[in-house]
């Protein structure tokens, strides 16, 4: 299963970031930024409808919006 986010995260150093902090938390995941999209997109892919709570209040919990992308 594929998850995607809106993110407002800017700055790639920043993303490297949380990618990092993301995969510690959640095994077996693929995770990536697209930040050159308009919606600064976050793709998690091995996720679980659970899971994208945490990975939401996580991104907030770090000063940054996070939805999911209908």
């Amino acid at each position: 299963m594929i998850e995607v986010f809106k993110t407002n995260v800017q700055v790639q150093q920043e993303a490297q970031l949380i990618v990092a902090g993301l995969e510690k938390k959640l095994e077996r995941t693929k995770i990536n930024f697209d930040l050159e999209d308009c919606d600064k997109i976050l793709r998690i892919a091995g996720t679980t409808k659970a899971k994208n709570r945490f990975i939401i209040s996580y991104l907030q919990q770090l000063g940054y919006q996070c939805e999911i992308l209908d």
